[in-house]
């Protein structure tokens, strides 16, 4: 049986600690934990061993700080944002200004294969079109109009075909949530 280096518990001040190495807030770290704000409050006041996935957590980003920031969602200052996913996993974050053609990117796996655009990091618009139309169908399908009908979409349109079917395919765990917030 594998065993291994995470700790059995920790404590309040630990969490606390922890939290202010990070220059973030207990919101922030409740968001970041997947927990409560009162958990964090009630977790940093406690005197007593605190066990849990917390520990898992902390152990992890103590081995490396960076990771909070790379997780963080950055702010869209674009028109458009689709999250690239892969079942509940987001791979790729998207931001895209049609009118300027401005697309840019935040992969969050270091994986290529799971990446919306594999290594490329800066992509074109081009590329971006080129990608929707990869989550839809054919635009040569047979009997194209009836499929469109039954989406209830007047035209070929790899944006619309995508906001009604989430870019899902057969046999394929990837998908893309269009972030309207």
């Amino acid at each position: 049986m594998k065993k291994y280096i995470i700790p059995r518990f920790t404590t309040g001040s630990a969490i606390k600690e922890l939290r202010q190495r990070l220059k973030i807030t207990q919101k922030e770290f409740a968001k970041l934990a997947g927990v409560s704000i009162p958990t964090i409050e009630r977790w940093e006041a406690s005197q007593n061993k605190i066990t849990g996935p917390i520990v898992t957590l902390m152990t992890v980003i103590m081995s490396d700080l960076s990771l909070p920031e790379r997780l963080e969602l950055p702010e869209n200052r674009l028109k458009i944002r689709l999250l690239y996913m892969y079942d509940d996993y987001i791979c790729t974050v998207i931001d895209v200004d049609e009118p300027t053609r401005t697309v840019h990117i935040k992969n969050y796996t270091n994986n290529v294969m799971m990446r919306a655009f594999g290594k490329n990091t800066e992509p074109s618009y081009d590329e971006f079109e080129e990608f929707l139309e990869s989550r839809c169908f054919p635009r040569s399908r047979d009997k194209i109009k009836l499929e469109l009908e039954r989406l209830a979409i007047p035209f070929y349109d790899p944006y619309l075909i995508i906001e009604k079917t989430e870019g899902r395919m057969a046999d394929d765990k990837f998908w893309i949530k269009i972030d309207k917030s």
